[in-house]
């Protein structure tokens, strides 16, 4: 299916640290990708990270004072984009700057109004989003909770995928 000019579907994926959300997505890119989806992906991560290492050049050029270095080889290119103080660029903004695709899958941004899947195992023993949280659409867990919403089994990514395809009318 190409991307063409239809809008880009948004789907997103929230729970506490160590849940399993950054695994789920692993698992689900290839199965959209195997149905001909082109797939993008924003991850949201509450503390700082650094895609360089200390030394590197591009490193060296951020550490000087570059408010965005581009890396570019034959494999990949790479945008880094340094705030220097200014606000974190709201969800939006973040899809306005991915090339078109047929699907942005979410990661973190508990509180964006976009669908999402929790991903809930009671063994960590925290409590559910999806009372609090409007948009949470399904829970993904390990194992059987008491929960109104759609319940998917976390380890067949095959079966979430099913749900996210269904509920955002793609065919």
């Amino acid at each position: 299916m190409p991307a063409g000019n239809a809008p880009m579907k948004v789907f997103g994926f929230g729970g506490w640290s160590g849940s399993g959300k950054t695994t789920l997505v692993e698992k689900l890119i290839p199965e959209f990708t195997a149905r001909g989806l082109r797939v993008s992906v924003i991850k949201h991560a509450h503390h700082g990270f650094d895609l360089d290492k200390p030394g590197k050049d591009s490193w060296r050029h951020r550490e000087a004072g570059a408010t965005q270095v581009l890396m570019l080889s034959n494999d990949r290119w790479v945008l880094m984009h340094e705030l220097r103080g200014a606000p974190e660029p709201s969800l939006e903004e973040q899809l306005r700057l991915l090339e078109p695709c047929d699907l942005v899958l979410i990661e973190g941004y508990k509180a964006a109004a976009v669908p999402k899947i929790e991903i809930h195992r009671p063994a960590l023993g925290k409590p559910p989003l999806w009372p609090e949280n409007p948009h949470v659409v399904a829970v993904a867990s390990d194992l059987a909770i008491d929960c109104p919403l759609p319940l998917l089994p976390l380890n067949e990514p095959a079966r979430v995928a099913n749900f996210i395809l269904d509920h955002l009318k793609i065919q």
